[in-house]
């Protein structure tokens, strides 16, 4: 007698592997996780690079050309490792998301190291491709109150933007962070870097996307005190926030509790 036709979703089932039904692995993650900020940087250091090149001088339109292909680039990295690590592609980000329980905090640190090393990889790319010094300390002069307070303005409204989507639209989450980090470029005085991995990185690149060594660490003290600020916001906004932090940037195929 023949065995019943197993359901469909059985059979479905059936063909996946039991990695493939559960969360992708530390390692895929990070790979992830370090290949997503490495495009980012390339991005936006390739077309910052690029658009001061063909602007011919006209500052307003190299920063828009270099803020286009960085919304689009972003976008499309969330999009493209979202569903593997979560897309953070940023230190304060991954913090935020452990400090909700949206992540394990063993894994901060090698989330950590991974977007730092992919952000200067990244750096070193777009050097390679314009042939320019692979490394090379950048001259650009970035400091003072009013830059601190963009970047802190910049975190700030990014950490909102991803707490409150996650929460009530997660499917647009993507696309919002894209376009606020686009404006952002515009209506912040620093330009919006609003990522620690991306200013260090950043700091070792003399174009147009540069910023002065010495003038880092202000603009990553203004970024974590933008992004605890509107995480312990959020936390009073929306009590329940830690049954959802998992969603911190898009949710990764069926996510583990965090230990």
């Amino acid at each position: 007698m023949k065995a019943p036709a197993p359901a469909p979703e059985e059979r479905k089932t059936a063909h996946r592997s039991p990695s493939a039904s559960g969360r992708p692995t530390l390692a895929r993650r990070l790979v992830a996780e370090a290949l997503g900020t490495l495009l980012l940087l390339a991005t936006v250091v390739g077309s910052g690079v690029m658009a001061e090149r063909l602007s011919a001088g006209n500052v307003a339109l190299a920063l828009l050309a270099n803020t286009l292909a960085t919304g689009a680039g972003l976008l499309a990295l969330i999009l493209t490792f979202g569903g593997i690590s979560g897309a953070h592609f940023n230190p304060v980000v991954t913090v935020a998301d452990a400090s909700q329980g949206g992540l394990p905090w063993r894994d901060v640190p090698v989330y950590v190291a991974a977007q730092i090393a992919g952000a200067f990889a990244g750096v070193m790319l777009a050097h390679v491709m314009f042939e320019l010094p692979v490394v090379s300390a950048s001259q650009h002069v970035r400091t003072g109150f009013g830059q601190w307070a963009a970047e802190f303005t910049a975190t700030f409204g990014l950490l909102t933007v991803i707490w409150g989507c996650s929460r009530s639209r997660p499917s647009a989450t993507p696309l919002a962070v894209a376009a606020y980090i686009t404006a952002a470029y515009w209506f912040t005085a620093s330009t919006s870097f609003a990522n620690p991995a991306v200013t260090l990185a950043r700091a070792a690149s003399d174009t147009f996307a540069g910023i002065r060594p010495a003038d880092a660490p202000g603009f990553i003290a203004a970024q974590v005190l933008g992004a605890g600020a509107a995480t312990f916001l959020f936390r009073w906004l929306v009590p329940n926030l830690p049954d959802v932090a998992n969603r911190v940037v898009v949710e990764s195929d069926d996510e583990e509790d965090a230990a």
